[in-house]
């Protein structure tokens, strides 16, 4: 099946199985975030990662029925208005949820820039000469072999 089939099968599915549909394809990616934020907040990286590729797949397949669910918005609310607003009432849940995700995100990175800008630190100081210059100060300027720091890559 083509994309074309697959938008046009969904566009034709009765309003309440779309609608149901989308919903409950959001409530797994509602409970997916959660568990991520869940780990992030407990440090659990790895572990948060290796949801990645499910909630990437969720995320497709909710697109894939939220844009179906806007084509037919008309139809589904004259067909089924109570499950157009319990959809509604779930992309709040999800927005609730994605904001939070994204601030534990935020602060898992900022953690991890700032334990590794200490160790670069640490390692840089470690190379520094503890000698006077010839002015009778302290050399602070690091050698030019000394520790430079080390590259972070910031994509996350």
């Amino acid at each position: 099946m083509n994309a074309a089939e697959r938008i046009a099968a969904l566009d034709t599915l009765p309003a309440n199985e779309l609608s149901n549909a989308a919903l409950s394809t959001l409530d797994r990616l509602v409970e997916i975030l959660n568990q991520e934020t869940t780990l992030l907040r407990a440090g659990r990286l790895k572990e948060a990662g290796a949801l990645s590729a499910e909630k990437t797949r969720l995320a497709q397949d909710y697109m894939g029925l939220a844009r179906s669910v806007q084509r037919q918005a008309t139809r589904l609310q004259r067909e089924a208005p109570a499950a157009v607003e319990a959809l509604r009432r779930g992309h709040e849940r999800f927005a609730t949820q994605m904001a939070e995700n994204l601030r534990v995100i935020a602060t898992a990175r900022a953690v991890t820039e700032d334990l590794l800008t200490d160790v670069a630190n640490a390692m840089g100081a470690g190379s520094r000469p503890r000698t006077y210059g010839a002015n009778g100060t302290l050399a602070t300027q690091p050698s030019a072999t000394a520790a430079r720091g080390l590259s972070v890559n910031r994509a996350l």
